[in-house]
């Protein structure tokens, strides 16, 4: 596993967090982001893609988000919406960035405490911008008038800072229960720093072929992102009126991602891609041998074929007499994780 935190002369992660938590960002306007790449010791160098603030470290230089077309409508008279610094790299498979962003996250949090927000961008991350193919998890310490983020970035995770309302105004707007209009996963506590954050509204799948999809992409990075924010989800998939409406579906994922299904006697599951204890050895460290009877132990970071995975789910469900996704539900058991209260908004089920 080949992850680069810089030499020993370089900057703490932790130091680099506090720094950027104390500094002055000057409203976000011009003069204000050159005054804090002064106050950070930064040298500003405009290139064809923006400015970049020459930073010395191995992880790379730090670039700054100007206001542009699809940055507009949510700011308030800010020039820029971000600062984003490299922290860490890691080589392109999922374990080694995970593992980078889980050593990050440890650093911030004992320079800071816990984040007070947690989660995943999905496949669209604030501003409609795409995120690594492995995961796009985050952890934030919100503050006002500015957040510190810490982000999965394309080579390793990166300390971003940046103005608190233009992200979460984006991020509300974004609630309108269109299918996609939102993806991914995002927790909040109880800490005092989230007075005030509001949360949109999320959707739902209305076709077997939505439901699919955000199933598939949400299944596919799950071990990936618990991996990273070292959590564990549990969550139970409800059936449909036919089951009357029992848990059909159960999804346990810590390093590795494990599905149990509940379907009652007389269904083909094998034929589905179901197996037993006996083809999913791993499994038995979650559940006894015959409870559930059917399972899948999908791998850990990287492994899950999300596609595959959601046609045999989606195919079950349909199998047992789900005649549309509306008569699936996700307990609401799920939305508690750790210290967190937890929005599946990439997810497309309603939960109860």
């Amino acid at each position: 596993m080949d992850v680069q935190q810089g030499s020993p002369s370089e900057e703490p992660i932790a130091d680099l967090a506090r720094r950027l938590v104390a500094a002055s960002s000057g409203g976000w306007t011009p003069d204000g982001v050159r005054a804090l790449a002064a106050e950070l010791g930064w040298a500003w160098n405009d290139t064809s893609d923006g400015p970049v603030l020459v930073t010395g470290r191995s992880s790379g230089d730090a670039r700054l988000r100007p206001v542009g077309r699809f940055e507009e409508p949510y700011v308030d008279g800010e020039a820029y919406v971000e600062l984003a610094v490299p922290v860490a790299t890691a080589g392109p498979d999922a374990a080694a960035q995970a593992a980078a962003f889980r050593a990050a996250k440890n650093a911030v949090t004992r320079a800071l405490g816990d984040p007070s927000v947690i989660g995943s961008h999905g496949d669209m991350g604030p501003f409609y911008d795409s995120g690594p193919l492995w995961g796009a998890p985050f952890l934030r310490w919100r503050g006002r008038p500015d957040t510190l983020e810490l982000r999965a970035g394309m080579s390793g995770p990166e300390l971003v800072l940046q103005p608190t309302d233009p992200a979460e105004n984006w991020f509300w707007r974004q609630g309108v229960g269109e299918e996609h209009s939102l993806s991914g996963f995002f927790g909040s506590n109880r800490a005092p720093a989230n007075a005030g954050l509001g949360l949109p509204g999320g959707w739902t799948a209305r076709s077997w072929e939505t439901l699919t999809q955000s199933l598939g992409s949400f299944l596919e990075t799950l071990p990936a992102e618990a991996a990273a924010l070292d959590i564990s989800f549990g969550m139970s998939i409800y059936g449909p009126p036919s089951i009357g409406g029992t848990i059909l579906f159960d999804v346990l994922c810590s390093d590795r991602l494990s599905i149990g299904c509940h379907a009652p006697e007389g269904f083909d599951l094998a034929a589905l891609g179901w197996g037993t204890v006996v083809q999913h050895p791993a499994t038995a460290f979650i559940w006894s041998d015959d409870d559930p009877v059917w399972r899948v132990d999908a791998g850990g970071p990287g492994e899950p074929k999300g596609q595959a995975l959601a046609e045999m789910l989606v195919a079950t469900a349909r199998a047992v007499g789900a005649s549309d996704p509306a008569e699936l539900a996700l307990g609401g058991e799920a939305e508690f994780v750790s210290i967190y209260q937890i929005k599946y908004y990439g997810l497309g089920l309603p939960t109860f």
